[in-house]
C-alpha cells in the first residue's frame, strides 16, 4: 500500500505524465481497432472540460484519472492508469475515489465510462463495480460497439 500518496490536479505539462498517457494509448493496441479507442490525447485531455489528476508519492507519478463534463450533470471517467510498477497498491481506488468526490463537489449527478469487455479490462470492470458502477446502454456519443462496455453510477449529494 502507498501512504504518502498525494492526489493533485494537473495541467498535463510533465514529460512523465506524457510518458505514462503514450504508454495508455499503446497498451489499448493489441485490444482493439483504432476506431474502438476512444482515450483522450494530450490535447484533448487538456481541454477545459476536462478535469485531470495525477497521484504522487514523492516525485514518482503513480497514476492518473480524470473525468470530462458531458453537460450540467453528468461526466465521463478518463485516462486511468495505474504505472505498471505500481499496480495492486491502492493507486487506482484511491484515484477513482478522488475523482467521484471531485465530480460531486462541481456539482455533478451522475458518472459514466466507456471501457472494454476483454478479460484485459477485468480489473478495471471489477474496481468499477466495487464502487458502484453498473452496466449501461452507450452515453454520450457512443453507439454499440462490440469492443466497448459502457459502466455507470448516480452521485448523491
Amino acid at each position: 500500500m502507498i501512504h504518502l500518496m498525494q492526489i493533485k490536479r494537473d495541467d498535463l505539462r510533465g514529460p512523465e505524465i506524457a510518458a505514462m498517457l503514450e504508454a495508455h494509448l499503446k497498451d489499448f493496441e493489441p485490444h482493439s481497432p483504432p476506431e474502438s479507442r476512444h482515450a483522450l490525447d494530450l490535447d484533448g485531455l487538456r481541454r477545459p472540460e476536462v478535469h485531470f489528476y495525477t497521484a504522487w508519492e514523492n516525485n514518482e507519478l503513480l497514476g492518473c484519472g480524470a473525468f470530462k463534463r458531458l453537460d450540467d450533470t453528468h461526466a465521463e471517467i478518463k485516462s486511468m492508469r495505474t504505472d505498471p510498477n505500481h499496480l495492486r497498491k491502492g493507486v487506482a481506488r484511491a484515484i477513482l475515489a478522488h475523482l467521484i468526490e471531485e465530480a460531486r463537489a462541481a456539482g455533478l449527478q451522475r458518472l459514466s465510462l466507456e471501457t472494454g469487455p476483454m478479460a484485459h479490462f477485468a480489473p478495471a470492470r471489477r474496481l468499477y463495480q466495487a464502487f458502484g458502477f453498473t452496466y449501461c446502454e452507450p452515453f454520450g456519443s457512443y453507439r454499440e460497439d462490440p469492443y466497448s462496455v459502457f459502466m455507470t453510477r448516480r452521485l448523491a449529494n
